[in-house]
């Protein structure tokens, strides 16, 4: 058996609900390549057995199993690496996937030390992440309901098509008390029964938001003395963003957001597109409509939008004030002070002024 005592040795792991591919390069040579069944510990038993004495570092991609095989790695002394997918380089041309090319080329950027960990939240704050997220798909689905409830009603002319009346539980009294035959109303009652239900599951949420608040007293503070940002926004961004640290400069918190625009350029030509999109598509809608809100109460925020609404249009204008304005949120939390409307908040104006053509 070959002595790894005191060498570097690198995994690369891909990992599937069933089996974890695995591919070992130690000395720039792969020494290993198995399939094994996914089981964390199994994984930690594999290492030790297979290399003794070894410093080991493993990574996988960020994906559906989360967190938690990082977690059990680092507490059995592998270091570990969670990794942006799209951060993985891919050769031009190479148009074959496989769990075992895929895990060779893991660890061969690992070996070669091109691979960087995303943030990776602690379990308390991935718990109450949870939370929020929660809320979201409990909102999409009653927005669902709704929708599929005026969709019928308008089917059977009780509504106009340009009816724009907000589904409450007024409105869907109103509806309820209709003279219609019996299936009709069965199955009004029935989608009128889930979308009250989906809005008292809202409200049960809203209730722990506002315990999760009490924790983070601070950070709460900050946050809400955002013009635009209210009581579920202000837990969205703690949620998703905590203090912030975890970004080095402000692109890399654009980077995160999904808000820096694409770019093909070549020689003199600069080509900028639409904005990347990449994380979390909540954190993009949520900062969008404090934007909105935003530029009504702050003055400086106003010029900025207007400026660049004369430039691109409003919609584009609208992400530059939401650049401008997520940067002077981390730049509040580094200084530790609140948000104040007509103060120059430090954030980088040609970063922030971006916007996609």
């Amino acid at each position: 058996m070959r002595d790894y005592t005191g060498k570097a040795v690198f995994i690369g792991l891909d990992v599937h609900k069933k089996t974890y591919a695995i591919t070992t390069i130690c000395s720039d040579k792969v020494v290993h390549k198995c399939s094994m069944q996914a089981s964390p510990d199994g994984f930690v038993s594999y290492c030790k057995k297979n290399y003794p004495g070894a410093k080991i570092t493993s990574a996988y991609e960020a994906g559906f199993c989360g967190f938690h095989l990082h977690r059990h790695l680092e507490a059995a002394g592998i270091n570990n690496l969670v990794v942006d997918a799209a951060s993985i380089e891919i050769a031009v041309g190479d148009r074959v996937k496989t769990d075992k090319r895929d895990s060779l080329k893991i660890a061969g950027h690992l070996s070669q030390g091109r691979l960087k960990s995303i943030h990776i939240p602690s379990k308390e704050r991935e718990s109450k992440r949870s939370i929020t997220r929660l809320r979201d798909n409990c909102v999409s689905q009653r927005s669902r309901l709704g929708s599929q409830l005026k969709a019928l009603l308008y089917l059977n002319g009780l509504i106009k098509a340009d009816d724009k009346r907000i589904v409450s539980m007024k409105w869907l009294k109103e509806i309820q008390a209709l003279e219609l035959d019996s299936e009709l109303k069965f199955t009004i009652d029935e989608y009128a029964g889930m979308w009250l239900s989906m809005d008292a599951q809202v409200k049960k949420i809203n209730k722990k938001l506002e315990e999760q608040a009490k924790a983070d007293p601070r950070l709460e503070e900050i946050y809400r003395s955002i013009p635009g940002v209210g009581v579920t926004s202000a837990r969205v961004l703690i949620n998703e963003l905590e203090d912030m640290s975890q970004f080095e400069n402000e692109r890399q918190l654009f980077s995160f957001m999904g808000l820096t625009p694409t770019e093909r350029s070549s020689g003199e030509n600069v080509r900028q597109g639409h904005i990347t999109r990449q994380g979390r598509p909540l954190l993009r809608k949520i900062l969008t409509q404090i934007a909105w809100k935003a530029i009504r109460k702050d003055p400086a925020l106003k010029e900025i939008f207007d400026r660049l609404t004369n430039k691109c249009g409003a919609k584009k204008a609208i992400i530059g004030v939401a650049r401008r304005l997520i940067g002077r949120m981390r730049a509040c939390i580094q200084k530790d002070v609140l948000y104040s409307v007509g103060t120059r908040h430090e954030t980088s104006r040609r970063v922030c002024d971006t916007v996609s053509s």
